[in-house]
C-alpha cells in the first residue's frame, strides 16, 4: 500500500457527487498520495480552447503555484501590484551570513542579473482565490499580506510561487517572507505568523510550499541567512518545534511519508537530504548526493523515497527508508541515475514507473522504480519545448504541460506513446490538478477547467 504524505481522518476521503463517479480530493499541489498519481480520477485526452472547456476563470494577479481543490472549491494563490508607490519602507531584509568553514564562497548575492527582476517600488498584494468548483465563478477573495517587496525574483515566475493545502478543514497558505496563514474554507483568517524575511540566492524570488498532516504544519525555510524547519499547530499556529538547518536557498516542498507507522518529513536539499520526526522533530537520517539548487519535491511508495535534481550535473536517487543516521553510503540507497535528471519539475511516480524531464527540456524519462532501469532515456515530447510543470497520471494516461500552452497525453507504458497533444491560448508552469473527470490547468492569465 502507498505511503500517504497527507492524512485527512484515516485516510483520503473519496466523495460520491456530480464531478463523477469517484472524485477524491487534491489537497496538496502533488495531488492526495504526493505523487503525482490522481486515483480515481478520468480527465479528457483531447481539447482546444473551443473543445472541452467546461469554463475559463480570468485570474487575479499573478503566479505560478498550482490549484488545490477539495469538495466544491478550487483554490488558488495569487499576487498583484496594487497600481500604487510606496510611502512605507521595503520589507525588512536581514544581511547575508558569512560562509561556513569549508563553503568558500558558496552563499552569494547578486548573481544573472538577466535572469531576476529588480525589487519592485509598488506596493503589492497577496490573495488567495476560491473559485466554483461547478460554475468556475469567484467564491470568495482574501488578501493575506500587502507590503512592499524588499527583492525581486526570478523573471520566469513572480511573487506567488507557494501552492496552498488542505486538511478539509482549514486552508493553509505559506507565503515565506509574507508569513504563514490559516484560513477555514470559507475564507476567514484564523491565525497567522511572521516567520522574518527571506533573503534568496541571486535574488531570484521565494518558493516551495507547506505540508500538513495531523495537528502539525510543516514549513522549510532555506535562505542566505539563518535557515530552519519548523511545525505549527493547524488549530492555533502555536509552535511545536523548531530545527536549525544549514542549506542554501531552496525551493522545495516538505513531504510527509509513512515509515513504519510513524510519520516523517523529508526536504531535499543541495547538502543533504533529510527526514525529520514530525511529532518532535528531531533528525532522523540524512542522505547526501543533490546537486546544486535541489527543488524537486521527493516521491514515495512501498517505504521507498525517490528525490532527485538536475542543476549544474544530475543525480536521481532511491532511498530504503526506515534506517538512521548517514544513508550515504549505506546499502539504504539501492541504486542511483546520473543523467537527465529534472532541474524545476518534481517527478511523476505512477504504479512501478518512474516520469521525470531533463532540466527543464521537454525530454522525458521513465524508470522502472524498483530496479532503476530506465525504458525510455530522454525522449523528446514533440510539439513542447520548455517545462516548469510537473507530470500526473490519470486513468492509465500521463498529462505533460508545457510552457507555451501544449499539453502531449501519454499512454502509460514503458513505451513513449503520445495519444493525443491539445493546446491552449495561455502560457503555463503551474502544475496540472485531476479530480472526477475534470481537469485544471492555471495559466498565466487563466484557469482552465477540461472536462467533456
Amino acid at each position: 500500500m502507498k505511503s500517504l504524505p497527507l492524512l485527512v481522518g484515516a485516510g483520503v476521503l473519496v466523495v460520491q457527487s456530480l464531478f463523477g463517479a469517484s472524485t477524491g480530493h487534491w489537497p496538496q499541489w502533488r495531488g492526495p498520495l504526493g505523487t503525482g498519481e490522481a486515483p480515481g480520477a478520468q480527465p479528457p485526452q483531447t481539447w482546444s480552447e473551443t473543445q472541452n472547456v467546461k469554463w475559463k476563470f480570468r485570474i487575479p494577479g499573478s503566479g505560478a503555484s498550482t490549484p488545490i481543490v477539495w469538495e466544491d472549491q478550487v483554490f488558488l494563490v495569487s499576487a498583484e501590484s496594487v497600481g500604487k508607490l510606496a510611502d512605507a519602507p521595503k520589507e525588512a531584509t536581514p544581511p547575508p551570513p558569512p560562509p561556513a568553514p569549508g563553503e568558500g564562497g558558496r552563499r552569494q548575492r547578486g548573481g544573472p542579473g538577466g535572469m531576476r527582476a529588480e525589487a519592485p517600488d509598488q506596493v503589492h498584494r497577496w490573495m488567495v482565490v476560491s473559485v466554483d468548483r461547478v460554475t468556475g465563478k469567484e467564491r470568495w477573495r482574501q488578501v493575506l499580506r500587502e507590503v512592499l517587496p524588499h527583492e525581486g525574483h526570478h523573471r520566469d515566475h513572480g511573487f506567488a510561487s507557494f501552492s496552498p493545502v488542505t486538511d478539509g478543514e482549514r486552508l493553509y497558505v505559506f507565503l515565506g517572507s509574507r508569513g504563514l496563514h490559516c484560513l477555514d474554507l470559507k475564507g476567514k483568517v484564523l491565525w497567522s505568523k511572521d516567520l522574518g524575511r527571506m533573503q534568496t540566492r541571486n535574488g531570484f524570488g521565494e518558493g516551495g510550499s507547506a505540508a500538513v498532516q495531523g495537528d502539525r504544519v510543516v514549513v522549510n525555510w532555506d535562505h542566505e541567512g539563518e535557515d530552519f524547519i519548523a511545525a505549527f499547530d493547524t488549530k492555533t499556529g502555536e509552535e511545536k518545534w523548531r530545527q536549525k538547518r544549514h542549506e542554501p536557498t531552496g525551493w522545495t516542498t516538505p513531504l510527509i511519508v509513512d515509515v513504519g507507522g510513524k510519520p516523517q518529513v523529508v526536504v531535499n536539499a543541495t547538502g543533504h537530504i533529510r527526514g525529520y520526526d514530525l511529532a518532535a522533530g528531531t533528525e532522523l537520517w540524512s542522505c547526501s548526493g543533490m546537486t546544486a539548487n535541489a527543488i524537486p519535491t521527493p516521491v514515495s511508495s512501498g517505504g521507498v523515497l525517490y528525490v532527485t535534481s538536475g542543476y549544474r550535473g544530475a543525480s536521481l536517487m532511491a532511498i530504503k527508508l526506515g534506517s538512521s543516521g548517514d544513508l550515504s553510503q549505506g546499502d539504504a540507497v539501492l541504486w542511483r541515475h546520473s543523467k537527465n535528471t529534472p532541474y524545476v519539475p518534481s517527478p511523476l511516480l505512477a504504479g512501478d514507473r518512474l516520469y521525470l524531464y531533463s532540466g527543464n527540456n521537454a525530454m522525458l524519462s521513465i524508470f522502472d522504480a524498483k530496479s532503476g532501469k530506465p525504458f525510455v532515456d530522454a525522449q523528446r515530447v514533440p510539439g513542447m519545448n520548455g517545462v516548469y510543470a510537473s507530470p500526473i497520471a490519470a486513468a492509465g494516461k500521463v498529462y505533460l504541460v508545457g510552457r507555451e500552452g501544449v499539453t502531449v497525453v501519454l499512454k502509460q507504458s514503458d513505451q513513449f506513446e503520445v495519444l493525443a497533444t491539445n493546446r491552449l491560448e495561455d502560457e503555463f508552469e503551474a502544475s496540472p490538478t485531476a479530480i472526477g473527470t475534470q481537469l485544471f490547468l492555471r495559466g498565466h492569465s487563466n484557469l482552465y477547467c477540461i472536462s467533456e
